[in-house]
């Protein structure tokens, strides 16, 4: 099955990334990397709010409806929605001007997966994963290119990660209590054959992993066997994170990047970096809140 994706705000990010769906906020945020923006929209597109920062943020956990938790290139900060103010909560990295924080999201017990990585165009294997939860920080790999596709079973049993290079989606057990890996890591699915990088995921309600596809101008659904289920084209290359959002969590948002396109990728993919929606059968997993 194949279906399109359509624009519903031409936001022009750089580097669209990290897209969560606030229940309590009925708000999609998400972030441009490169330009320290975070952004709040209505299902509709519509923009209800923006935040523009002096350090680089890439991911978001709730913390309830008026906080969210940031992961900064120095690590994570309570963020009052209303005021815009930050705090500082613990330090990831802080003392590497190197690194950045990167594709990340909260497991079913409230644990916080982050990823760090190479913050030049060199992208050297310096990144690393982490597990947060109780103001505990535990590391959980390290010589990593480029960290992604951080999700979770409904179940909480199941993790999904990529080092985005490699083209190979991993899966780890997991202890649905803590969040911590209890298993030994295998690949999931190996897309070395398939269209672009494996980058941000999301799994749904059914225990199907929806793939961005960087450099493959889709969204693929996987089976919890790794196979194909669907295709979901998005009009634009450079395709970097989905998340399920809407009343019901059966609109899939996905956001998309401009950086490094050439001028003559740009004049043919004028609306990159914007984000794109689809509705679909199948709901999301509703967004757990952060154990602090």
């Amino acid at each position: 099955m194949s279906q399109t994706a359509e624009l519903i705000l031409d936001s022009k990010c750089q580097l669209g990334e990290g897209p969560i769906w606030h229940p309590g906020r009925q708000q999609l945020f998400f972030f441009d990397i490169n330009e320290q923006t975070l952004f709040a929209i209505h299902a509709n597109g519509e923009i209800a709010d923006q935040w523009l920062f002096n350090e680089t943020v890439a991911a978001a956990a709730i913390a309830d409806d008026e906080t969210l938790v940031l992961f900064s290139e120095f690590g994570l900060k309570g963020f009052q929605i209303a005021t815009g103010g930050l705090a500082p909560l613990t330090s990831i990295e802080a003392d590497n001007p190197r690194t950045r924080s990167n594709d990340s999201r909260l497991h079913p017990s409230g644990a916080f997966w982050l990823g760090t990585m190479d913050n030049t165009e060199a992208e050297e294997a310096i990144g690393a994963l982490y597990h947060y939860r109780k103001g505990v920080v535990t590391q959980l790999k390290s010589g990593v290119r480029v960290p992604n596709a951080t999700c979770f079973s409904p179940d909480g049993r199941t993790a999904y990660w990529t080092d985005t290079p490699t083209k190979q989606i991993l899966k780890v057990e997991t202890d649905p209590q803590t969040g911590m890996p209890v298993g030994e890591w295998s690949v999931f699915a190996d897309v070395s054959d398939g269209r672009g990088f494996p980058d941000g995921a999301v799994v749904d309600s059914e225990g199907f992993l929806w793939s961005a596809k960087w450099g493959g101008g889709c969204v693929v659904r996987h089976a919890p066997d790794g196979s194909i289920d669907r295709v979901i084209e998005v009009p634009v290359s450079q395709v970097t994170c989905p998340a399920f959002g809407g009343p019901e969590l059966k609109t899939l948002f996905i956001t998309t990047a401009a950086k490094n396109l050439s001028a003559e990728q740009l004049a043919a993919e004028k609306v990159a970096g914007g984000l794109f929606a689809i509705d679909v059968e199948v709901a999301g997993q509703a967004e757990p809140i952060i154990a602090l």
